[in-house]
Parts: C-alpha cells; sequence; structure tokens
C-alpha cells in the first residue's frame, strides 16, 4: 500500500507543479462544473455559459403562432426540429433566444458536484482534474501487478513502474492532466476508468465493478462504450477453461458417460460454455443498461432524441460540414489519421525555431515506446482481445469529424491509451537502455506540452484553420 501511496503523492505533486498558476483558478471551459450547478437548482440548461462548445438550442415563432425549438441549417433554408423533424426556415417570424446545454457527456459533473455546493458556478474544476490524474498512477501499477498475478504478464515491478512512468508522463495524459477545461478533465476521467475497468475484466473477476466503470466510462468519453470487447473475452476465456477442468475431473472420477466418450462431445462442450458465460455477462451488463437508460432519458429532455447527445447542436464553424457528412464519416478518416501518425513539429528559420500545429504531435512521437508494439516478445492470450478493444475503441475517433483541434497531442488516443499499456506490458520485450530511452524521451516531450500548452502559444500554429476555436493570448 505504501508504494501505490507514494505514487498517488508523486502524480499529484508533479502534475500539480507543472499547473501550478491553474490551480487557485477555475478553467477557461468549466462546463461540468456549471452543470453540476445547474443540477443543484434543480436545472438542466445552463444560465450565461462560459467558454466555447455549447449546444444551442433555438426557440422560435412560427408563421401559425407557435412556438418551435431546435436550430437553423446552414446548409439549406431548413430549420431541425428537436427530435429531427425539419420545416422550411421561411415559417420563421422571430427568435425568442437561445438555451444552452451541455453537450458532453455527463458524467464527469457528478464528480464536480462537491465543489458546486461549496462554491457554486465558480467552483474550481482543475484541482478535481489533479487529483483524479493522480489516482491514475496507482490504478495503472494496480492493473500491471494483476496482469502479473494472472500470469498474463512476466514483468517485474521495475518494468511496471517504467510503464506507469509511460502512461502518467509519457503520453498526452501529462498535458491533459494539469489544463481543467471540459475536454481535458474528460480525458483524464475517462483514463481512470478504463484501469478500473481493465482490471475488474481480466480473468472476468469483477463483472459488476467492470460494467459500473464501462457505464461511467461511456458516459464520460463516448468511444469508450465499445471497450466491452475484453471483458466478453475474458469471460469466454474463463468459461472455457472451467468447463475443460471439469471435463478432466469427470474423466478422472470415471464418470460412465465420460469414460466412453473419451471427452465431451462438442456441442455439448459448446452449450456448457455459453451456460458458464451467462451469469458474469449478465451482472456486467446490468449496470452498463442502468446507465445507457439514465443518459438515453437525459437525452431525451435536454433534445426530444434518445440518441441525440448535443453535438448536432453545437455552434461550430464546420457546421455546414457536419450536415453533410455527419458527425461521423470515412470522409473524415484520412485527416485523422494524419493527425495520429503523421504530425510533426514544424521547424521555423527563427525564433522560436518551430512550432506544433493545433492538430498536435503523431501518438508515436509523443510515446515512442509504443513503436515496439511492432515487434512483442510474447504473443499471450490476451494479445487478440486487446488489439480488438483497442480498434472498437479507436474507429469512432478516427471517423469524427473534429481531430482534437486545438491539442498538444492526438489526446483521442487517451480513450484507448490503458489498452496499448497492456500490450505493452504483455508483450514482454524487455525495456532495456534503447525502450528506457524511448520512455523518458516521450516524458521529455510531454514535459514540453504540459509546461507550454495554452501558456506559450508561440509554439503553436492554430490559425488559418476550418476548426471553430478562440486561442487565448
Amino acid at each position: 500500500m505504501r508504494l501505490y501511496a507514494i505514487l498517488f503523492a508523486l502524480g499529484l505533486v508533479v502534475y500539480g507543479l507543472v499547473a501550478w498558476d491553474r490551480i487557485g483558478r477555475q478553467s477557461a471551459a468549466p462546463h461540468f462544473v456549471l452543470q453540476a450547478d445547474a443540477w443543484l437548482h434543480g436545472e438542466i440548461a445552463i444560465d450565461k455559459p462560459k467558454g466555447d462548445d455549447w449546444a444551442k438550442v433555438e426557440t422560435v415563432v412560427l408563421d401559425d403562432g407557435s412556438d418551435a425549438s431546435g436550430r437553423r441549417l446552414r446548409s439549406r433554408p431548413m430549420f431541425k426540429l428537436l427530435g429531427g423533424d425539419e420545416i422550411d426556415a421561411k415559417r420563421i417570424r422571430s427568435s425568442k433566444g437561445f438555451t444552452s446545454y451541455v453537450s458532453f457527456p455527463p458524467f464527469p459533473a457528478l464528480l464536480m458536484v462537491p465543489g458546486a455546493l461549496i462554491a457554486g458556478k465558480g467552483a474550481n474544476d482543475v484541482i478535481p482534474t489533479l487529483i483524479i490524474a493522480a489516482l491514475i498512477l496507482p490504478l495503472c501499477l494496480l492493473l500491471l501487478r494483476r496482469l502479473v498475478e494472472a500470469k498474463l504478464s512476466t514483468r517485474t515491478l521495475a518494468d511496471d513502474l517504467w510503464l506507469v512512468a509511460t502512461l502518467a508522463f509519457g503520453s498526452v495524459l501529462f498535458f491533459s492532466a494539469v489544463q481543467g477545461k471540459v475536454w481535458f478533465t474528460a480525458h483524464v476521467i475517462g483514463v481512470a476508468l478504463a484501469l478500473v475497468y481493465a482490471w475488474a475484466s481480466i480473468e472476468a473477476r469483477h463483472p459488476i465493478i467492470a460494467g459500473l466503470a464501462l457505464g461511467a466510462a461511456a458516459l464520460t468519453r463516448t468511444p469508450m462504450a465499445f471497450m466491452f470487447p475484453l471483458f466478453v473475452f475474458e469471460v469466454w476465456r474463463m468459461a472455457s477453461r472451467k468447463v475443460s477442468d471439469d471435463t478432466v475431473a469427470k474423466l478422472g472420477e470415471g464418470e460412465p458417460e465420460a469414460s466412453a466418450s473419451g471427452r465431451m462431445n462438442l456441442r455439448a462442450g459448446k452449450a456448457a460454455v455459453r451456460r458458464a458465460m451467462l451469469r458474469p455477462l449478465v451482472r456486467f451488463a446490468i449496470p452498463i443498461a442502468a446507465f445507457a437508460i439514465a443518459g438515453m432519458i437525459y437525452n431525451y429532455v435536454r433534445f426530444g432524441s434518445f440518441t441525440e447527445f448535443g453535438h448536432s447542436f453545437l455552434e461550430v464553424r464546420q457546421q455546414a460540414q457536419i450536415e453533410q457528412f455527419g458527425l461521423a464519416s470515412t470522409k473524415y478518416l484520412g485527416r485523422n489519421l494524419a493527425v495520429a501518425l503523421a504530425l510533426l513539429p514544424e521547424p521555423l528559420h527563427k525564433a522560436p525555431w518551430f512550432q506544433i500545429s493545433g492538430h498536435g504531435l503523431a501518438l508515436w512521437f509523443t510515446t515512442p515506446l509504443l513503436l515496439t508494439l511492432l515487434r512483442p516478445r510474447d504473443k499471450t492470450v490476451l494479445h487478440l482481445p486487446l488489439y480488438v478493444t483497442f480498434a472498437a475503441v479507436a474507429l469512432p475517433s478516427l471517423l469524427y469529424q473534429n481531430s482534437g483541434w486545438v491539442q498538444f497531442g492526438y489526446r483521442f488516443s487517451l480513450d484507448y491509451m490503458v489498452f496499448l499499456i497492456m500490450l505493452l506490458a504483455v508483450g514482454g520485450r524487455p525495456l532495456r537502455t534503447f525502450s528506457k530511452a524511448l520512455i523518458i524521451f516521450g516524458v521529455v516531450v510531454n514535459l514540453f506540452g504540459a509546461i507550454t500548452f495554452d501558456r506559450k502559444w508561440e509554439y503553436y500554429r492554430v490559425g488559418g484553420n476550418a476548426y471553430d476555436v478562440v486561442v487565448p493570448h
């Protein structure tokens, strides 16, 4: 326990020192605090929203004297009503104004309720983010040691501590942890929940905890709803093992039916595996269903649709593009792959000598140890589940209309970074001098990002892009 406490304290000190001037004040995008305060006052809508990225619903008076709520489309002269229907915008006679909502999934706002109880709308969102970020260090070690306990990893404690450093300080978690702000707070909470989910999923040991963590993560970062393959694979693996062990036991006891056949018939074996899977899967699914139902009701109350969480109502410059191609489309795939895999610092001929695109830096540049995943030493039973889970979580962001702009590195990678760290652990590739040098390089790169992002804008190229962004100076 002492080591875990030390890791928490280390995270708190390092993140706190880098966040230094932000600790005593609310961030510039305290959406979750404002949502928590609204709930405490019996409201869902936000009065006097602060910052960018608000879902805004306009109430208008139509030519027949009735009121209608929705938004005006930019791509054509139509008015989209709550619920999805459209009417001709020429029918609008006047506007009664706008109602603002937080379009981001609401779970992080629950964690801001204590602060809102004390300080109302002015509650600090940076400190809670720092505390949760610091918890990621011991949670990561707990997960990695659980892999060793389950004989899925052969890593030493020292190796696992290097991997903890990779996640905490050698990835884009570092710059995200020290910001506050709605986007980055959600990422930090999402990583913490992913660690809890992964820990609970190993050997399908804690299905209810896994379901609670996944449900909360889905209401924190929508793509994380697709983390479920890891648990399902583990349920299947453990059920298959149990059926196999039971069969061996029956043969050993000389049961006539088992002895006559020599082994279970294939059909009976599959049926036994399905029966063994049923209970843990149901226990896993119940909390997920509860979160999903709560989220859908919340969506319906605000936007008249169970599946509309508010991003269609964001006031952003690319709204016409969204109306044409949707929030998710293969049209965005090429750009997002380039952002995730190709962007590097751009050299300049004068100070500051280089700049980073507002789209950020490539994932392999900010966390170069991930390159070693291309040649793992070991192939374990977890490799396929982890790669399937990684792909399932990554795909929605790769098809999403936003690349993460403005960012230091590809922040959407935090939705699945925990599973990449697990792949590093089970891959067994020795952490020798070269690997440790890659980790240290990543720490240095991300320390630079944590210090400079949203402080020293001369290092970032954020002008002339189609995204709706206001850069503070």
